[in-house]
């Protein structure tokens, strides 16, 4: 195997990518516009909800309320009256209204269980349907507190739990969807490229130029890959800097550098699959329905999006051969937690492995294939 050979080869693999203007758009929205869209699209989860307050109270309490619902969960409270209410939600102004009563704050005082009434417009279903936690938590969570503040201490409870979130304080689910997006894209666009080049040797015939020259299957196949692997590298470190740091304010906590090795021996194996898959498929409408096959599992049972703790035992001993779970939980502990070389050295080492598997899986089936 011959460095020139395999060079002259990956130039090449890199010239097409940039003759094709369908592959350069899709490699800039995997890496630009989706890792935007999958950090601020949040459908199931509540954000700047619309939500009016009828204050019949007017005491310090009702106050405090009313300034605890603030962004990004919820818009600013607009102040109503109770006539204004129905007429409000009859229009679709506001997704919640919240009545405090008259005297809420003496009968709190007093020891009794005052009432209060929230509405809910049921049609925007996927803010409905959280948000009524929201306003609960947001509720008790005032109210004990100004309790605690007009009561003696002997009448509290004899513990208080206290929660601290690490590496992510305020819960901001931007961050792990940005990330996320980020490390499906590296997997979704490193099989569809290297497919996609042995397809388009095939289709355009000069699969069969390459043969009689004095090169090997190996190198062949080592040009695509390294060709491939680069250019997803380089998108990868472009979006991580000036999509997800800059753009998105998305902190980075560990190294790109140590992130772009695991990432490299994912592109090993992810690379190797496509090449393996190309060889199965006729053509390329073919690949694409392979890709779908092979896609879908890897990330629904992966762990990107649902923890592997939460799927049946057997399907988690089974994904312990995916390179897809061990990249995620590398990517999860370096970008998220701030991981360093001894903590994630497991996750390197069954990268290389998986990825020298799948590579010589890949390259005896592309020898059958050439023959």
């Amino acid at each position: 195997m011959r460095a020139a050979h395999i060079l002259q080869l990956g130039l090449k693999e890199l010239r097409g990518v940039a003759r094709d203007p369908m592959m350069i758009a899709l490699i800039i929205y995997s890496f630009t516009l989706s890792v935007y869209t999958a950090a601020t699209a949040i459908p199931d989860t509540l954000h700047k909800a619309a939500i009016a307050i009828v204050d019949e109270d007017n005491s310090p309490v009702a106050s405090r309320i009313v300034g605890a619902f603030r962004q990004p969960y919820f818009n600013r409270p607009e102040l109503i009256t109770t006539a204004e209410m129905d007429r409000r939600m009859d229009a679709g102004l506001d997704t919640f209204a919240l009545d405090i009563p008259p005297d809420f704050q003496r009968d709190l005082l007093a020891g009794r269980s005052p009432t209060i009434q929230l509405n809910i417009d049921a049609t925007r279903m996927s803010q409905a349907f959280a948000g009524g936690g929201y306003i609960q938590t947001i509720l008790n969570g005032e109210v004990s507190e100004f309790l605690s503040r007009h009561r003696s201490a002997s009448s509290g409870l004899p513990v208080e739990l206290v929660q601290r979130a690490r590496f992510n304080p305020n819960l901001e689910r931007d961050w792990f969807g940005a990330i996320t997006k980020v490390i499906s894209s590296i997997t979704m666009l490193s099989i569809v490229l290297t497919g996609a080049a042995l397809i388009r040797e095939r289709e355009h015939g000069t699969i069969e130029h390459l043969l009689v020259m004095p090169i090997t299957p190996t190198e062949i196949m080592v040009s695509k890959i390294l060709s491939m692997g680069l250019v997803v590298l380089v998108a990868t470190t472009l979006s991580l800097t000036f999509v997800i740091r800059d753009w998105l304010a998305v902190p980075i906590a560990g190294s790109i550098g140590l992130f772009l090795v695991g990432a490299a021996l994912h592109l090993l194996a992810t690379t190797s699959m496509g090449l393996f898959l190309a060889t199965l498929a006729g053509s390329m409408p073919q690949f694409g329905l392979l890709l779908m096959l092979t896609l879908m599992p890897l990330e629904a049972l992966s762990g990107a999006t649902t923890p592997r703790e939460s799927m049946p035992e057997i399907v988690q001993i089974l994904m312990l051969g995916a390179p897809n779970t061990h990249f995620i939980l590398l990517a999860q502990a370096i970008l998220f937690r701030g991981a360093g070389l001894a903590v994630v050295w497991p996750q390197l080492l069954s990268l290389l492995v998986i990825g020298v598997a799948f590579f010589s899986l890949a390259l005896r089936q592309f020898r059958r294939f050439l023959k």
